[in-house]
């Protein structure tokens, strides 16, 4: 979190984690596209040659409170490649929440554990610990044939504390409820730590609101790498 006195505003950084082509740019195109234009900013994206996500995206959007204190919240994504693990870990320093966005796909399975374990080592490096972090895990890809069942997903939800989503990007379908129940944890964690509503008499509802607002669930989805 930074707060910037001058301006009244304060900055969050969430970062969008998980294997090569799990969705992840997906479900931060279609938040995009979805939120009013004078709440977004520029969707920026650094490639390589294969067309996959090099470093991040950044997206920042703007929300105000009652008391005039002005939210940013930039959202990354991280190459899931195995080479780029030293970006992986530069976009994690300073990272306020996580959105762990998982293949759904039986045949990704080991795909989905080692990357949940490098985010874990990454998040270590930088001096953060996942039990302290506000995380959620989506379960992408839930058109795509051979995929986990619910039951299986429900199974695992049941035996973890963070909260689990299931989804299908390319359609929207569980994207917004993710970044949501993401949002949600995020600022109770910050308050929890900064007591934000005494400070700086900050509604941390009325911002909650105007997410839910500024996200229409589901609308027309959007297409990107699944």
């Amino acid at each position: 979190m930074q707060l910037d006195f001058e301006r009244k505003e304060l900055q969050l950084k969430v970062v969008y984690y998980g294997p090569a082509l799990s969705g992840k740019t997906t479900n931060i195109s279609h938040i995009h596209k979805i939120v009013s234009p004078e709440h977004r900013g520029r969707l920026m994206t650094l490639e390589t040659k294969d067309d996959r996500t090099l470093f991040f995206d950044l997206l920042p959007m703007r929300f105000e409170s009652e008391s005039g204190l002005v939210t940013k919240i930039k959202l990354f994504t991280v190459p899931g490649q195995v080479i780029h693990n030293a970006t992986r870990k530069l976009v994690l320093q300073g990272a306020d929440s996580v959105a762990f966005i998982a293949d759904s796909q039986v045949s990704e399975t080991e795909h989905n554990a080692e990357s949940f374990i490098n985010l874990k080592e990454n998040l270590r490096e930088n001096g953060l610990d996942l039990k302290g972090m506000p995380l959620v895990i989506q379960f992408n890809k839930r058109d795509l044939p051979n995929v986990r069942s619910d039951q299986e997903i429900d199974k695992l939800a049941s035996q973890g504390k963070e909260p689990v989503y299931k989804a299908t990007a390319t359609t929207g379908e569980g994207v917004v409820e993710t970044f949501i129940g993401l949002m949600g944890i995020t600022w109770e964690r910050l308050e929890e730590r900064h007591n934000l509503s005494e400070k700086f008499n900050f509604d941390v509802e009325e911002v909650l609101r105007q997410i839910r607002e500024q996200l229409p669930v589901c609308p027309e989805g959007t297409q990107g790498d699944g």
